[in-house]
């Protein structure tokens, strides 16, 4: 019986409207019994303020919202990169450092400024993802993770995005941005949340 269940499709949506984060989170999934879809009509819902101190709060207040418009299991997640030199920052921030509009290079530029002048232990940096599941209103999971790096003084590599390409990965010798995407993900912050999230779903442990 346990078998059937584990094999047994589960259908998520994801809390957003960006295509290129279903994208990642359906190539973490494949090969696995999740089926994830965007929200219907995601940018006319009420928008949830993602405001709150901590990746938790925010990654929590979000799949509680957004799951009351639905009635399969949402799941979301806030990301970002916590730096000790700057006192955690830009945490929470990370998508909006530079401005509430930045742009992922405004963002970068503005964390290659802030870390100008320091050197070796005060570069050290990483990413967080927290990832939570909510089904109508009631919290089933939150989940989190990091990938722990250095930061560089210059861009290295094409891929990824945000601070990516000044992210450098140690036991692989390249920057987050110069890793194919399916290596990148058996290392980085979400990939490594994801796949917790999979083994309690394939558990069926929520």
């Amino acid at each position: 019986m346990a078998d059937q269940i584990a094999r047994a499709r589960v259908k998520l949506f994801v809390a957003s409207s960006n295509p290129g984060k279903l994208r990642e989170f359906r190539t973490l999934a494949a090969g696995h019994t999740i089926e994830l879809s965007l929200i219907p009509d995601f940018d006319s819902l009420p928008r949830f303020d993602e405001s709150a101190p901590t990746f938790a709060e925010n990654a929590a207040g979000k799949a509680l919202h957004y799951s009351r418009s639905v009635e399969e299991p949402v799941i979301a997640d806030d990301s970002g990169l916590v730096v000790p030199a700057l006192g955690g920052a830009p945490g929470p921030k990370s998508a909006r450092y530079a401005g509430e509009d930045a742009s992922d290079a405004e963002n970068l530029n503005k964390l290659l400024e802030e870390m100008r002048g320091k050197r070796d232990a005060e570069r050290v940096a990483r990413f967080v993802c927290v990832l939570a599941m909510a089904k109508q209103g009631r919290l089933i999971a939150v989940l989190s993770d990091s990938a722990e790096g250095t930061l560089l003084e210059a861009p290295r590599g094409e891929g990824g995005f945000g601070y990516d390409p000044i992210f450098f990965y140690a036991p692989l010798g390249k920057t987050f941005a110069e890793l194919p995407r399916e290596e990148k993900n058996l290392h980085s912050h979400r990939g490594k949340a994801f796949r917790k999230l999979l083994r309690l779903i394939e558990g069926d442990s929520f």
